[in-house]
């Protein structure tokens, strides 16, 4: 189906915004909305989509009407806690649309971190009494204004309703191709990273490109990458398992390359690990204010400073770089002495088509750096 019909259909049952984090599997939906559609309805996107629920609470309690809330089904982990506590009908009984794209769903090929989420996904709904319907692209326009009809109904009874949908759903469309005027290309400053690493030096990286480009450079640079824990899910979390690792593994300098798409989701993780101060922690977020790994839709805040953030939170020494030269000197100065350092590094958004994926599974890939990390203590 057409983004701006679907858009239109949720006009049609009072939905005047929409909030949310991007998906792949909505691209042609996110576009639409914040481009060509950008006056259908009012647009946030949020830090993660536990406080794109928080804010159609809000939107609801200021308007009397119900929002919409756009999300990966790796989501509906955000969303628990403001649907119990907040939305049920048992609490304060508010309204709101959920749009969920269904990422590994069974019986189609996709990432392993999506496999166990695919799995549960309506499992989920049911468990938070969230009544749904499961969308795709052979869905008529009569069988979608149905849907939303009884989508309509549940929502004036101050419950929640969720569109389940799946892969190639929307048409694809023109446009959509977001750039800043940053020039530093990311997979380039991550091979600068990865050939500055020594013999103690470890990495920790985020989900989506960066830590498939980590793993492209580590086997080209050193012909394997068991010195890197890819964490190919968990969005926002890199940090905090990192600072995990710091905490373990004294004698090992730990490189956290996070994004700051992933930064923004759970950002007090890096307050915590400010005040918490490891002394051989190297903080590296790569900025392109945008959700670049699920089809690059700018995040809510353009232009944060996160190096700024780090410094109110307590890092040693924090600096912003815009080339690769820049990057090589901060690099050189944390090999200098144990701290705690943050690097902002502004990037281009965009990667290579051809870029690869990890050919192990995550498990695989979990026990090579373990072993790595047992065969040294040896």
């Amino acid at each position: 189906m057409k983004a701006e019909k679907f858009v239109s259909a949720l006009k049609d049952i009072g939905i005047e915004s929409v909030a949310g984090v991007p998906d792949s599997t909505l691209k042609q939906f996110c576009d639409y909305i914040n481009t060509d559609g950008k006056d259908e309805l009012k647009h946030y996107v949020t830090a993660n989509e536990g406080a794109a629920a928080g804010l159609a609470a809000g939107i609801y309690l200021g308007s009397g009407k119900p929002a919409a809330v756009y999300m990966q089904n790796s989501g509906l982990g955000n969303i628990v806690n403001p649907v119990t506590s907040i939305a049920n009908t048992d609490v304060y009984g508010i309204p709101m649309l959920f749009i969920i794209g269904w990422r590994g769903e069974p019986g189609v090929h996709d990432e392993p971190q999506h496999k166990f989420m695919g799995k549960i996904t309506d499992k989920m709904c049911d468990l938070l009494d969230i009544p749904y319907s499961i969308i795709d692209k052979d869905t008529t326009g009569e069988e979608l204004e149905k849907i939303l009809s009884e989508a309509s109904r549940v929502l004036s009874s101050c419950r929640q309703y969720a569109l389940i949908v799946k892969k190639g759903t929307f048409d694809k469309r023109s446009g959509g191709d977001y750039a800043n005027a940053y020039t530093m290309i990311r997979e380039n400053a991550v091979r600068t990273v990865v050939e500055s690493l020594g013999d103690n030096d470890l990495i920790v990286s985020t989900t989506g490109k960066i830590s498939r480009e980590v793993y492209e450079q580590l086997d080209m640079i050193y012909g394997d990458h068991s010195r890197a824990f890819l964490t190919v899910g968990g969005m926002g979390h890199a940090s905090m398992i990192a600072y995990g690792i710091a905490e373990e593994r004294p004698d090992k300098n730990i490189f956290c390359l996070d994004g700051d798409g992933a930064a923004l989701m759970h950002m007090g993780s890096i307050a915590f690990i400010g005040q918490n101060r490891p002394d051989h922690f190297v903080h590296i977020c790569f900025n392109n204010g945008a959700h670049e790994s699920v089809g690059g839709m700018p995040t809510g805040t353009p232009g944060l400073s996160f190096s700024k953030i780090a410094t109110d939170s307590g890092y040693d020494c924090t600096v912003t770089v815009r080339n690769e030269d820049e990057l090589k000197a901060a690099l050189a100065i944390a090999a200098e002495k144990k701290g705690l350092y943050f690097i902002e590094a502004l990037v281009a958004a965009s990667s290579r088509d051809d870029l690869g994926r990890p050919k192990e599974s995550a498990a695989e890939n979990k026990t090579g750096f373990m072993t790595r990390l047992r065969g040294e203590e040896g």
